[in-house]
């Protein structure tokens, strides 16, 4: 008998062993519209498990508010970590609102980029990125301290939800390997968190190839645990079932398009940084989005902000940013007109700020001021005034 000296080959989808059959055994999602049914078909979102249980892990109140460090378990997968914030004190019922992580280029976390955590739970790479695209204000915190229960969670593929790639698949291996190389020459001494994003980077074209093999997308995946995490909300004591919302910044941002369209509990929801058209994107602008906004045959089903309308969500806060590298302005703009003449003005509202790829203080105070208008939130909060003149409209 001849045994094979070659080492056995890594798994390309380490940490979801149990994914494939969670897909092949599990209903799909069941919308409550024939239009969001379209979408979650498109998507090929699995259908969410009941409730699952919730574990709190610690709880810590500071500076006005109570966060709790929250886990559950989904049908396959690493557990998912999420944070609970409310303001210190209060006796429900809350309005909800569901925080929704920016891809970033950064799966070595997730949710905690959102969280104002007790030092040393927040992670550099999440302090890193709460310095760079969120102004150095932790969202969520900010939004809990305008009166709202705010839950914001790891979801499919990041932080706690992410892939195992300590032994990363041939392809990563050899891109990242590449990686590595470079670093050495430049005498970059790169941390645990910048590895694993470079291989995360690498590594998001199997998850793709993957999810496409069982029908699903990483869309449609992200949606599963969003749609899970909007469950964990409604369900918590202290929070009114009828007054959800949910915001998003960049690839948190298309999160929240995909949950109001795929769910009536969100009545209101802020997108940031992440609204154009899809002819927009061609061909100059494909290469600075990922696979979590560009699901193969979307665009069949209509323009991005086209699917807007399969939301039966009250009220939509659109921000721009009209130097935004990774959309051009003209297909800002026609989003823009496209949404007016959807929504009109008793429901969406655009506004247009200068800078970048950021979501700025000023922004932030715009959304949040959107949101307790729309949540009847009480006793607000606001952030400190910014220096620059407010957006256009």
């Amino acid at each position: 008998m001849t045994v094979s000296s070659e080492p056995a080959r890594p798994s390309a989808i380490a940490g979801y062993g149990d994914w494939p059959a969670y897909i092949q055994h599990h209903p799909r999602y069941q919308a409550a519209t024939p239009a969001a049914q379209e979408l979650a078909d498109a998507l090929g979102v699995p259908g969410a498990p009941p409730q699952p249980e919730v574990a709190v892990h610690w709880e810590k109140t500071h500076d006005g508010v109570t966060t709790s460090q929250v886990s559950w378990q989904l049908g396959f997968g690493p557990r998912t970590t999420g944070w609970l914030i409310r303001p210190a004190g209060s006796s429900g019922p809350l309005p909800g609102v569901l925080a929704l992580h920016c891809h970033g280029g950064n799966k070595f976390g997730g949710a905690d980029r959102l969280v104002e955590l007790p030092a040393p739970a927040q992670h550099p790479s999440a302090e890193q990125a709460t310095a760079g695209h969120y102004d150095g204000r932790a969202l969520a915190t900010e939004v809990a301290r305008r009166g709202f229960a705010v839950l914001a969670h790891d979801t499919f593929a990041w932080g706690s939800r992410r892939f195992d790639l300590s032994a990363p698949p041939w392809r990563t291996a050899s891109a990242l390997e590449a990686r590595l190389a470079q670093w050495r020459e430049d005498g970059v001494v790169p941390s645990e968190a910048e590895i694993y994003n470079a291989a995360a980077g690498f590594h998001e074209e199997t998850v793709a190839k993957a999810a496409g093999l069982l029908g699903t997308s990483l869309a449609g995946m992200v949606a599963h645990d969003d749609l899970a995490a909007l469950e964990v909300l409604a369900g918590l004591p202290d929070v009114d079932q009828d007054r959800l919302g949910c915001i998003g910044f960049s690839g948190g941002g298309g999160r929240s398009v995909a949950l109001a369209a795929l769910n009536p509990r969100i009545k209101t929801y802020v997108v940031t940084c992440m609204m154009t058209t899809f002819q927009s994107l061609l061909p100059a602008y494909l290469d600075a989005h990922s696979w979590l906004l560009q699901t193969p045959g979307l665009w069949r089903l209509g323009d991005w902000p086209e699917l807007t309308a399969r939301s039966g969500a009250d009220s939509l806060l659109v921000q721009y940013a009209l130097a935004d590298q990774l959309f051009p302005e003209d297909g800002m703009r026609d989003a823009h007109r496209i949404l007016e003449s959807l929504h009109g003005q008793e429901s969406y509202t655009g506004s247009f700020w200068p800078g970048g790829h950021v979501f700025t203080a000023g922004m932030q105070q715009e959304a949040l001021d959107f949101l307790a208008g729309s949540l009847n939130a009480n006793d607000p909060q606001t952030l400190p005034t910014p220096s620059y003149q407010g957006p256009s409209r």
